[in-house]
């Protein structure tokens, strides 16, 4: 998996655990399955900035988007 790749579905995963976390605690359950898909995603970011050369900056993400969805279409 590229590192672009692993990244734009880490923040996409991140993304939409934290509705699934703010629900949890707005219903007074424990946020377990959200808390396992933060450390999924938490995970998938990490591995893409270690193997990436140089890292990311926040300024790449918008061009690292576009060139994965740019792949898939």
């Amino acid at each position: 998996m590229s590192p672009d790749i692993a990244m734009v579905v880490g923040i996409i995963i991140a993304g939409f655990s934290i509705p699934s976390m703010m629900s949890a605690l707005s219903d007074r359950r424990a946020p377990r399955a959200s808390a396992v898909t933060i450390l999924i995603a938490g995970g998938l970011i990490v591995y893409a900035v270690r193997t990436h050369p140089g890292g990311y900056r926040l300024e790449d993400l918008p061009q690292v988007f576009v060139r994965v969805v740019a792949q898939f279409i």
